[in-house]
């Protein structure tokens, strides 16, 4: 070697084809997203059309009059997918203009604890964690809300601050343990952060069932006290709609999370993190810590979600149920909206639209509204099969890097 060459400096490990394939289902395109939807809702469609009576009937004589089963799966599955905008978006059923938008209201007040939870599994996925334990933190957090908000009596803008950043604080510690477990010895997060949901659930179980700690006094069953007037999120567009302050403080995180990605030294860092780990340590940035610091965010994100729940809608005492499935749902969130914040934003909406559509579909047409739950799966399970959807849309393959 002459003097005037310089070392060739190697190339950092690139990740196990493990973790580039689950870094492709949790930041997959937007058309994957799209076409996801799409089978998600065909597939929804088949089945409405199955559980219809009607259809049911004129199946039984499909050869001699085609027309009548044609006519009644069409019947079905138009009469159920109107019912769930109507229920969701717009009722045009209605006289009054509130009336009218009042299914939107609905939609957003579902969306708004979708949003932060999904923001938080979101952020993760961006440093390529698998923050799986929304339920347990959103237990923690809502429990600390709740604590607090039932706990004080303070002035309105004292008191609802506090109990908001007491959830947060709460579910970034939780989820804290998994960031700080993964970094300093390489556990799994996937399996901590689902081993925390039970520790969670029964840590918060416990408290409810304990007249000393947030079981409500008088009360047999594992139930808070309900906040005190003060500590509870006041409602955006008047007491004719359930439409409540979490929304608004969705939207803030959303602005907040993709300031942080985009424009923030962090972020960068997050995003080198989720790229190749590898390559990060080459190039000096703190694996471990950007680990830690990811999941307390992201905890506190989810933390919100929870706080949003007990502060916005179960004000009247929380129980072990205060979660209602979203710490699930927003895997599915932040999956569909490709871990990107106003992608998440998106997505939330979807959801929170799925949610308030679906009691009306149920209503007015009798479709199980298990049939909404149903979709949500198949579409995780799109989203989750990128080569699946490439082959039944016959789109190219992604090339290898």
């Amino acid at each position: 070697m002459s003097g005037t060459e310089t070392p060739t400096r190697l190339a950092a490990p690139a990740p196990k084809r493990s973790e580039s394939l689950m870094r492709e289902i949790a930041s997959g395109n937007a058309l994957a997203g799209f076409l996801a939807v799409f089978l998600a809702v065909v597939v929804g469609s088949l089945m409405i059309a199955l559980t219809d009576e009607e259809v049911r009937a004129s199946a039984s004589y499909v050869f001699a009059r085609p027309g009548d089963f044609l006519q009644a799966t069409w019947n079905a599955i138009w009469g159920a997918y109107t019912a769930l905008f109507r229920g969701s978006v717009y009722n045009d059923r209605v006289d009054t203009f509130a009336g009218q938008i009042r299914p939107l209201t609905e939609t957003m007040k579902f969306a708004g604890p979708l949003i932060a939870a999904g923001l938080g599994v979101g952020l993760a996925f961006r440093a390529g964690l698998f923050n799986i334990g929304g339920r347990g933190q959103m237990l923690l957090a809502g429990a600390a809300s709740g604590w607090v908000a039932f706990k004080f009596d303070l002035p309105l803008i004292v008191h609802l601050p506090l109990a908001i950043l007491a959830g947060m604080v709460a579910g970034a510690l939780w989820a804290g343990i998994a960031g700080v477990l993964k970094a300093r010895t390489g556990a799994h997060e996937v399996i901590v952060t689902i081993m925390l949901n039970y520790v969670g659930y029964y840590l918060v179980f416990f408290a409810l069932s304990r007249k000393s700690l947030l079981q409500a006094p008088g009360s047999a069953n594992p139930k808070s006290p309900p906040a005190n007037e003060s500590a509870i999120m006041p409602k955006v567009l008047g007491d004719q709609f359930n439409l409540h302050l979490g929304f608004v403080l969705a939207l803030i995180a959303v602005g907040i999370v993709w300031w942080l990605l985009n424009r923030s030294t962090l972020g960068y860092r997050i995003r080198a993190v989720g790229d190749n780990p590898n390559a990060a340590r080459a190039n000096g940035i703190n694996v471990g810590l950007t680990y830690t610091v990811v999941m307390l965010i992201a905890g506190a994100l989810v933390g919100l979600a929870g706080a949003n729940q007990v502060l916005g809608t179960v004000t009247s005492g929380f129980t072990t149920d205060l979660d209602a499935g979203i710490g699930f749902d927003a895997i599915t969130v932040a999956l569909l909206g490709r871990s990107r914040p106003l992608g998440i934003l998106g997505a939330g909406i979807l959801f929170g639209a799925f949610k308030a559509g679906g009691f009306a579909m149920q209503a007015s047409e009798g479709i199980p509204v298990d049939i909404v739950l149903v979709v949500q799966s198949l579409i995780v399970l799109f989203i989750a099969a990128p080569p699946l959807v490439r082959a039944i849309f016959r789109l190219p393959a992604k090339e290898a890097k």
